[in-house]
């Protein structure tokens, strides 16, 4: 029956963790992608060695990581596209 049970209840905590993230920040979001995905390689790489947990727990870390870093290029690129959407305007008003 345990067994059962558990099959019932973890689509439905998936539903209801990802339900969590609908107020996240573009920021927070490309953390938790960066940490979710990266637990998940690592724990699958992990079970291969014999040690899934410190797999995911590295991977995890690694993937946060690699989360952050995609945030502050995203942020740099918009940052770019402003400044060149602002340049275009002031080379317009002169003409």
């Amino acid at each position: 029956m345990t067994l059962r049970a558990a099959r019932l209840s973890l689509p439905l905590l998936a539903a209801l963790s990802l339900g969590a993230c609908a107020d996240a920040t573009r920021s927070e979001r490309n953390l938790g992608v960066g940490a979710l995905g990266g637990a998940a390689l690592g724990g699958l790489a992990g079970s291969f060695s014999g040690n899934a947990g410190w797999g995911a727990l590295l991977g995890g870390g690694v993937g946060a990581g690699a989360g952050y870093l995609y945030e502050q290029s995203q942020r740099a690129q918009d940052r770019a596209y402003l400044q060149g959407r602002e340049d275009g305007r002031r080379v317009r008003r002169r003409y």
